[in-house]
């Protein structure tokens, strides 16, 4: 799934392990989700969702697939 995390991480000044701590994941969590390779869980979504005071949709890009689901 596409995301924003990389963007709001930079204009926040933090790291992928600061990030991770934050949200109590590992930093491979974060950068796996940051290189689309892992789908976050929903809990995980609204926990990065509040720490950068956003909505999951405003990180997370939904693209629906050939057969429009």
């Amino acid at each position: 799934m596409k995301n924003r995390l990389p963007e709001l991480r930079e204009r926040e000044g933090i790291s992928q392990a600061e990030l991770a701590e934050a949200v109590d994941v590992t930093r491979q969590t974060i950068n796996s989700i940051e290189r689309e390779r892992y789908d976050p869980s929903l809990e995980l979504a609204f926990e990065l969702a509040t720490y950068f005071d956003a909505t999951v949709e405003d990180i997370f890009l939904y693209e629906a697939d050939e057969d429009g689901v």
